[in-house]
């Protein structure tokens, strides 16, 4: 009687694979320190500036590519019509602050406006986005992945058209309630709007964190992402599940528009498809689908930008969005999943 003896081979190309993969980020990690100790030695102060207006556009970032990764997370759906509502959430904030409320300037009164604006801007871009699902998505959810893909983007110019018809084709400048000026740390100095920027993204997205960890809504946004048809048999109603989810992706973009229009003061009908591109990026970067990811990548594309636009070592800001899609490129090459997103496969 044989023996029948089997082994297990190792395919050299996949061995090859992860050793170039491992080679080309160990390179161009080499390359970011070395060009970031260049500037930091070259200008202390300029590399913290650069850093604060980095740290700014990555929290915006970070906002609207958590719109992205939840609804990409539970429906496995590329919303391209997400950075068009972050738009229509700048308008509205604008509107409602400086034309309704008819606040121009900073103060008290200033903020405790804003804040009522947030929550304003928040329901009005999550209503808006929960009946673009109802309208648009949830009769699709079965279909080919293109149709729904192609449905996002006719909506994304659905979206740009009010935009134009509200904020015409020029770019609309609106007044700050935000305070100026600055304070000292040592030697640098730290925008007061930054401080605003914190105020309000820190406590979103802790809130967002406590909604999805903690509550029975969170659990079941949890269970549909995994299966579906398994949450449904377990009584998790998925329609509900999946347009609170729309919901909340709204509200992200409706705080992201809140914070752009304050802190830039300039809204514009495409402004959506420009920043929307790049939060796209954000989350494949750090792995759609990943909440964490998306804060991640968003913190690390606005720090890049900073960074690039802002030290004298740099390709300067008319490269600074090609910048950012060359690091798209070569995370598909090199880790298509992103930073913390998991490799898949395709069922069969």
């Amino acid at each position: 009687m044989a023996a029948t003896v089997t082994s297990t081979v190792v395919p050299a190309a996949i061995d090859r694979k992860a050793v170039i993969q491992r080679i080309a980020t160990q390179v161009i990690l080499l390359g970011v320190v070395v060009w970031l100790g260049a500037n930091l030695i070259n200008s202390p102060s300029q590399f913290f500036s650069a850093g604060m207006v980095g740290l700014n556009l990555g929290m915006l970032y970070a906002l609207i590519a958590l719109g992205y990764t939840l609804v990409y997370g539970i429906i496995e759906l590329i919303n391209f019509a997400h950075g068009d509502l972050f738009m229509l959430g700048a308008l509205f904030s604008g509107f409602l602050l400086t034309t309704v409320m008819g606040q121009d300037h900073a103060g008290v009164l200033g903020i405790v406006l804003l804040l009522v604006t947030v929550v304003a801007t928040m329901i009005f871009c999550g209503g808006i986005n929960v009946t673009l699902e109802f309208v648009a998505y949830r009769r699709l959810r079965r279909a080919p992945k293109l149709a729904p893909l192609i449905t996002a983007v006719g909506m994304s110019f659905i979206l740009q058209f009010v935009g134009l018809k509200w904020n015409g084709s020029t770019p609309k400048q609106w007044p700050s309630v935000l305070p100026e000026g600055s304070f000292g740390i040592g030697d640098f100095q730290v925008d007061y709007s930054l401080l605003a920027v914190v105020a309000v993204t820190v406590p979103v997205l802790l809130l967002l964190r406590w909604v999805i960890t903690s509550t029975r809504q969170g659990k079941a946004m949890r269970a549909v992402a995994q299966d579906q048809d398994a949450a449904r048999l377990m009584g998790v109603n998925v329609n509900r599940t999946i347009s609170f989810t729309f919901l909340i992706g709204g509200a992200l973009a409706g705080t992201a528009g809140v914070i752009y229009q304050q802190v830039v003061g300039t809204t514009a009908y495409n402004l959506g498809f420009q920043l929307g591109l790049i939060a796209f990026v954000s989350a494949v970067l750090g792995g759609i689908g990943n909440i964490t990811g998306a804060v991640l990548g968003g913190l690390l594309i606005g720090l890049i930008q900073g960074f690039n636009d802002g030290l004298p070592y740099g390709f300067g800001q008319k490269w600074s969005q090609s910048v950012v899609f060359a690091i798209l490129i070569l995370l598909m090459v090199f880790k298509p999943e992103g930073l913390l997103g998991r490799p898949t496969t395709e069922k069969v």
